[in-house]
């Protein structure tokens, strides 16, 4: 039966050991959200408990595990104390955090600290694997966890992936400067649905793919090797219900609020991405600029200790004292002081006591994922009457526009948000808050997590019904079978895309040893005739295959070589036409930098492999446009292929180049494969009863489908093992 594994760095529960082990239920929004789907029958969370393998016995590991898993429905993974510092501390908090938030210059780049994270990534792996059934659903969470949906895929395909992403997701223009920015992109392409809270991160991570992968999307949704993968914001809400009940209020936490004296509430974790001295500036400037709320106004800032052993969150506690006591001095008389500065923690029920005594919230960080701070004070004001002044860069702003939204950066404007937050008339703050209030109750963090399942789902049987299971080459016995038994065999195989994975320009793809090794014994089968028919031009096959005892079909059908023989043309051409084109064709490369043209002996190609992907979708309509209005009336044809336009005669085609070798013999086994627009040419022109593979996702008339060029190579390499027996 299946079931549901949530993965995440911690656990909902924190083991510490002190005289003994003891074990502390987190709360929050996350727990919270998933706490019903977590107490169904077999459902699991995994994560790392929050102390190190160090420090515990093996006895006392197996308790814990025992206790975790019996108790709290848990799957511990222990960590070390070296991987806590490699792998969270380093990689995760000096590299990956910082970059997300748009802190370049906090970004450390550490090769050690990035094998640790791998390392622990496949320590997760290892870890949930023996518990996964096929068709399990998984959610997995956060940027720590970044290469396990793939590491999971690929060894359960069958299994619904979900992945949420709680901090930002950057621009192209910052996640580029991540050395292993396509690693991370491919972990995450494991899972079938990726979650953001904002759709500017959706943006941002698909213009990523497309720029860094060549990946192309459609309606939020990537085709990925033989998966149609969904990208979506489901902004996180919060356990509504919790925040408007009653609570008791201790004596010592009652705030100065009185008609005489106004009060902001500041609340953060200590965090340089919170822009709290900046928050402090902002404030500096409103009581400069606005000398009548002298003695009049208090500003409430709570920072919650993070990090104390980092020296930079120190430094950073260090400026925060510097500049509450500049204030103080500065503006503070006998009887007020403007700034109360707290840096300790409060439980959850105290916060909802100062939210309440509050009539602003202040949050301005200079990035945050969400910021749920916002939605909580919202909702604990069950009088409408408190008013968020809030940074258009935390997630939640996109979502709550009715509070009065800011730009960190600038002092002024925060200082003017703050004075139009506490002038606000109080219909005015009902009629806003009422708005932002059905938002969130109706969005809660309940109704965020089933979202987020429905969604799964729902996206798993799209990808199933858009790619059926039956045309992908997961099981090829019954084609082995054939090939096995077969007495006269005809390999057709593409080479771009299909033997090997798309370079950035087309002078760098040549075959590396192992696969020059499979190609040259299937070769050598004698029931074998090996064909590799290709829209390279002649003298570059033969420069990278030339040595094997194979037919090289070279620019899509058009130069025909036997094994080791001499180069013929299958059609007679000309070239009187190439002047006029290739002029249309340079104007268009000067106006698309990194585009290039290929001049072949009797065609023309267009690459726009290296142009901007945004450039490409304005520029490419008008070229197609100019090309087939001139090959209109000659004998020309548009050929489109991956990142390419190819101007051709209309009689050369990888299927009549094909047909030419079938008719010369009879053969008992025929195989095709490609991965682009022109092989399905050559799929058309097999026989019926021919194996025709189609080499990653997209529309085609091939009868197999194989999800990638790994793929094709491992069944390459399955057929040069039946050679190898039958000899």
């Amino acid at each position: 039966m299946s079931r549901i594994i949530f993965i995440s760095n911690r656990l909902p529960v924190t083991v510490q050991k002190n005289d003994e082990i003891e074990y502390h239920k987190s709360i929050g929004g996350l727990a919270t959200g998933l706490k019903s789907y977590h107490e169904q029958s077999g459902s699991i969370w995994v994560g790392w408990p929050g102390l190190s393998s160090d420090d515990i016995t093996k006895e006392e590991r197996k308790k814990i595990r025992r206790e975790l898993g019996d108790t709290y429905g848990c799957l511990p993974v222990f960590l070390s104390g070296q991987e806590i510092d490699e792998y969270y501390h380093g990689f995760c908090n000096k590299t990956i955090w910082p970059l997300f938030h748009y802190f370049q210059s906090k970004t450390e780049y550490n090769f050690t600290a990035w094998e640790t994270y791998k390392d622990v990534n496949i320590k997760f792996f290892k870890t949930v694997e023996p518990i996964i059934g096929d068709e399990d659903t998984i959610w997995i969470h956060d940027y720590q966890l970044m290469l396990l949906p793939n590491l999971i895929k690929e060894r359960f395909p069958n299994t619904r992936i979900g992945f949420f992403l709680h901090i930002p997701f950057p621009s192209f223009e910052i996640f580029r400067l991540l050395i292993w920015r396509e690693e991370i992109l491919r972990g995450l392409l494991g899972a079938d649905l990726i979650g953001f809270h904002t759709y500017d991160y959706v943006r941002h991570f698909l213009s990523s793919v497309r720029r860094i992968l060549n990946l192309e999307s459609n309606l939020n949704s990537v085709n990925y090797e033989d998966r149609c993968i969904r990208i979506d914001a489901f902004p996180m809400g919060i356990d509504y219900d919790h925040f408007i009940s009653e609570i008791e209020t201790s004596p010592e936490l009652v705030i100065d609020h009185t008609a005489d004296m106004k009060t902001i509430l500041s609340i953060d974790r200590l965090d340089y991405t919170k822009g709290v001295p900046e928050r402090i500036r902002a404030f500096s400037k409103f009581l400069y600029d606005y000398p009548q709320y002298h003695e009049k106004v208090k500003l409430y800032l709570i920072v919650a200790p993070s990090r104390e052993e980092v020296d930079s969150y120190d430094e950073l506690r260090r400026e925060i004292t510097e500049r509450v006591a500049e204030i103080n001095g500065r503006y503070g008389t006998v009887n007020w002081m403007p700034l109360w500065f707290f840096y300790k923690s409060f439980t959850q029920e105290q916060l909802i006591s100062f939210y309440r005594q509050s009539d602003v919230l202040l949050v301005t960080p200079l990035r945050d994922g969400m910021n749920l701070i916002v939605k909580e004070y919202i909702a604990a004001r069950t009088d409408f009457l408190g008013m968020v002044v809030m940074s258009e860069t935390a997630g939640a702003a996109s979502e709550l526009s009715e509070a009065v939204i800011v730009n960190a950066n600038n002092y002024r404007e925060v200082a003017q948000g703050i004075k139009n937050a506490l002038e606000m008339p109080d219909e005015q703050k009902i009629l806003r808050n009422r708005v932002m209030n059905n938002r969130l109750k109706r969005y809660n963090v309940h109704f965020w997590a089933s979202e987020f399942l429905n969604e799964l789902n729902q996206t798993v049987s799209h990808s199933k019904l858009s790619i059926p299971e039956r045309n992908i080459i997961n099981d090829s016995a019954e084609l082995e079978i054939d090939y096995k038994n077969a007495k006269k065999r005809i390999l057709f195989l593409d080479y771009d895309g299909t033997l090997v994975p798309f370079a950035p320009t087309p002078d760098q793809a040549g075959p590396d040893a192992p696969l020059k090794n499979v190609l040259s014994d299937l070769a050598h089968d004698p029931k074998n005739t090996l064909v590799i028919i290709s829209g390279r031009d002649r003298h570059t096959l033969e420069k990278w295959l030339g040595d094997l005892d194979a037919h090289l079909l070279a620019a899509h059908g058009l130069w025909l070589r036997p094994p080791r023989g001499k180069w013929s043309m299958t059609v007679n051409l000309e070239n009187t036409w190439k002047e006029s084109i290739r002029h249309v064709l340079e104007l268009f490369a000067d106006r698309m930098p990194g585009a290039l043209i290929e001049e072949k002996e009797y065609s023309l190609a267009f690459h726009y492999r290296q142009c901007d992907p945004y450039m490409i979708e304005v520029k490419l309509g008008e070229v197609r446009e100019a090309l087939m209005s001139m090959t209109r009336s000659m004998n020309l044809g548009l050929l489109e292929g991956h990142k390419v336009l190819e101007i051709k005669d209309n009689r050369v085609s990888k299927g009549f180049g094909a047909s030419l070798l079938i008719q010369n013999g009879y053969y008992d086994f025929i195989m095709g494969a490609g991965d682009d627009y022109t092989d399905e040419d050559l799929f058309s022109s097999l026989p019926v009863g021919a194996v025709s593979i189609k080499i990653g996702p997209g529309d085609t008339c091939a009868n197999y489908r194989a999800k990638s060029v790994q793929a094709m190579r491992l069944l390459l390499k399955k057929l040069r093992e039946l050679s190898k027996h039958a000899e």
